[in-house]
């Protein structure tokens, strides 16, 4: 099977089901709210849930995408030292792998050509976003966000004080889920990076959300500061639909890496409880 139908078939199941991971966190999630149902704004949130749970039956069913904001193509491509593919070969099927998506699934064209001065449409959601990682071997993966603006809007970065610590951290990400409120549609999932500079700890924070959702942080430290995260945003009382609830997150997720002793730049990606995301993993066929 050429990658590039590989890449399109993993784009057409993404926009209508979610994966396992993400599936698990809505389940896990309702059921917290099922358990404290004698409070109303539990009540409200379960009701929240029981919607999300009922509008994914019917994308499944219909085969429409299960939100109308069907995003932009954001790739991550982990390719091996010694890949046999070419990395043009690579991008002219993600680029190929896309659009065939596009034409097959009902997405929603949502991709201007100027993002200033006349913001007409590409008519076919394209370009895709690609970002390249070298790894060791000969493989190649492909990881795929369908990124929707109403969490990407709500997305920021802080330059935090570089003795902050966890403290900053937890600060600094209640108070963009704070500004946020009910308006990239929750319960969330968040990607949080730290380190490197401005622009790497905002590609680390995507990066992370693409981690399957049930796995915490290998490093027990960071293990813990998600943890820690994640209680206090519960604690925001934000709740599903921004109605009030025990809900507001469905799992974070950190990225790290080596920064400056003169700052600790934190980047925060949002995302709906859509977390529609595809991987691809390149078996040797024909790109």
């Amino acid at each position: 099977m050429r990658l590039s139908r590989k890449i399109s078939e993993a784009l057409q199941d993404a926009v209508v089901r979610l994966s396992p991971d993400v599936l698990s966190c809505i389940m896990q999630g309702r059921e917290e709210e099922a358990s404290h149902a004698s409070d109303v704004a539990s009540r409200t949130s379960l009701a929240v849930f029981d919607a999300i749970l009922q509008n994914l039956e019917i994308a499944d069913n219909s085969c429409l995408p299960m939100c109308q904001d069907t995003g932009m193509f954001a790739v991550f491509v982990d390719l091996g030292r010694s890949c046999p593919l070419a990395p043009a070969q690579i991008e002219r099927a993600i680029n190929e792998g896309a659009l065939d998506a596009v034409q097959k699934a009902y997405y929603r064209r949502s991709v201007v050509t100027d993002p200033v001065f006349g913001r007409k449409n590409t008519q076919n959601n394209l370009p895709v976003i690609i970002n390249w990682t070298l790894v060791d071997g000969d493989g190649l993966a492909i990881r795929i966000l369908l990124k929707g603006f109403g969490s990407e809007n709500c997305s920021s970065v802080r330059m935090l004080n570089p003795t902050g610590g966890p403290k900053a951290v937890i600060d600094a990400v209640c108070d963009i889920v704070r500004l946020a409120g009910g308006k990239p549609c929750p319960p969330i999932f968040l990607g949080v990076g730290i380190g490197g500079t401005m622009d790497r700890s905002a590609l680390l924070s995507k990066r992370a959300l693409l981690r399957d959702a049930r796995l915490a942080h290998p490093d027990p430290a960071y293990a813990k500061l998600e943890e820690d995260i994640l209680a206090s945003v519960q604690a925001l009382g934000i709740g599903a639909g921004g109605f009030g609830g025990r809900v507001t997150a469905l799992h974070v997720a950190i990225e790290e890496e080596p920064t400056h002793i003169a700052g600790m730049p934190l980047a925060v990606s949002i995302n709906c409880w859509a977390d529609r995301k595809a991987e691809i993993v390149w078996e040797g066929e024909d790109a």
